[in-house]
């Protein structure tokens, strides 16, 4: 399983998504809101003998998240969890029936996501609550999640990163290599590179108790550089933590900074990612 992007000619993101790798298909898994957008972009670029399908409508997908997701899993398949790495999938048989499982997530956690069938959906998400009840699982939403994700600096499309902005800035170079043969974007990104990143996403937290959200304005003294991109409360550090873009060089670790809170200025400082250091994630 390969994590990536798609980018437009200008280095903008068309979105961030998985890449799973089959003897015989790719399959990618997308931010669901983007899923037309992706297909329509892929469609109109592929090269060659390529058949793309879009199957979203058909596919389950439920997460099994945290330190003891594999002993959860384990009750429910003969596949050998535990010599599983991150970021490998294999197809097999969980409670009796054919899925994907990958060891992959988006919490920060260990964790495996299942890939099902619509129709074995429900079974398979009552199956999981009855194995992870020795171990006081609990179903969490989208509010939790995004919470874990912002806790490691996991970018969420739409709001860390989107057309506007290019894995570059996203401190996503890691999976963006200007190295290899051409793709959508590369002239563009090469260019951002030889000239310099003007901006950076950077992690911060709040001296004080105020909550940043998602557009307010990040300030060096009485100058804006940058805006924020998310924000929560996390319990896990006990504080206001956010993501935003700066100007270069307000990026980096130990620069105090405000966000302008509706009309008020509340300090900050720049952070390293991520957040919490004790996630269980292989």
């Amino acid at each position: 399983v390969q994590y990536s992007d798609l980018c437009y000619d200008d280095g903008g993101m068309v979105d961030d998504l998985l890449v799973y790798r089959f003897p015989d298909r790719y399959l990618l898994v997308v931010n669901a809101a983007n899923t037309d957008k992706d297909f329509e972009w892929i469609m109109q670029h592929k090269r060659g003998e390529v058949a793309l399908s879009n199957i979203s409508d058909s596919i389950t997908q439920i997460a099994v998240q945290g330190p003891v997701a594999e002993k959860v899993l384990q009750k429910l398949t003969n596949c050998d969890l535990h010599s599983m790495e991150f970021y490998w999938s294999t197809e097999t048989k969980v409670a009796g029936k054919e899925c994907m499982l990958s060891r992959t997530g988006y919490t920060g956690e260990d964790g495996f996501e299942i890939y099902c069938s619509n129709k074995d959906g429900v079974d398979f998400w009552g199956d999981v609550l009855q194995a992870g009840e020795e171990f006081d699982i609990e179903p969490v939403g989208l509010g939790a999640r995004d919470l874990l994700r912002l806790e490691m600096k996991y970018c969420l499309y739409g709001n860390d990163i989107d057309e506007t902005t290019t894995p570059l800035e996203a401190g996503l170079s890691w999976i963006t290599k200007l190295d290899k043969e051409d793709f959508m974007g590369k002239q563009a990104l090469v260019k951002q590179k030889e000239a310099g990143i003007k901006r950076r996403l950077i992690c911060f937290k709040m001296n004080e108790k105020a909550m940043p959200r998602q557009h307010y304005e990040i300030y060096k003294d009485d100058k804006k550089i940058g805006y924020v991109t998310s924000g929560n409360f996390s319990p896990s550090v006990n504080s206001f933590i956010g993501l935003g873009y700066v100007n270069v060089p307000f990026h980096k670790s130990g620069t105090d900074i405000s966000i302008d809170i509706r009309g008020s200025r509340k300090t900050a400082i720049v952070v390293k990612p991520p957040f919490y250091k004790d996630a269980s994630h292989k």
